[in-house]
């Protein structure tokens, strides 16, 4: 796995993650450019390998489609995926998958522990003063309080640097 990929490829995971964090939302054009990227990747390595790799992202994204028409994940999640796997072998495609659904697992965790942390104290109200980082956490504290959806672009952004940072190492 190259660094032009990684590292370029988890600084818009992070951004994704964080807007995913905020808004609710994952950015296209993080989604397109993880693909960009990948795809010339995967190019540099041979058309066999981008064959294959695009193959898995088709049949990923048929999956996730599925699952995102059920209303088990967004639809950002669902293109954010599949971006990533555009520049993955299959195997890595798969092991994306898996380690996304472990850190989805722990975040799914995290937001139950949360949720009968603030069923015991009140939060405290938001402020003028207060600075980003305070506002979205009182933010989320309120989504939390109220059972809305989890940002599942921070698993897919964790699931994605596990994978991204194991491929360096080999």
């Amino acid at each position: 796995m190259s660094l032009t990929f990684t590292l370029p490829a988890l600084s818009l995971l992070s951004i994704a993650a964080w807007r995913d964090i905020s808004t609710r939302t994952i950015p296209n054009s993080a989604s397109v450019a993880i693909a960009v990227l990948g795809l010339a990747m995967r190019t540099t390595e041979g058309w066999y390998e981008l064959a294959t790799s695009v193959g898995a992202a088709s049949l990923l994204f048929l999956v996730l489609l599925a699952c995102h028409t059920r209303g088990f994940l967004g639809g950002g999640d669902v293109k954010l995926l599949t971006a990533l796997s555009l520049g993955l072998s299959p195997v890595g495609s798969w092991n994306l998958v898996v380690a996304t659904a472990l850190a989805g697992g722990v975040l799914a965790l995290a937001y139950l522990a949360m949720q009968r942390l603030h069923a015991r104290r009140p939060t405290l109200p938001v402020r003028a003063g207060h600075n980003t980082l305070q506002r979205v956490l009182a933010v989320e504290s309120w989504r939390i309080r109220r059972r809305g959806p989890m940002p599942y672009g921070v698993a897919i952004a964790i699931g994605a640097a596990i994978v991204l940072l194991h491929a360096q190492e080999g």
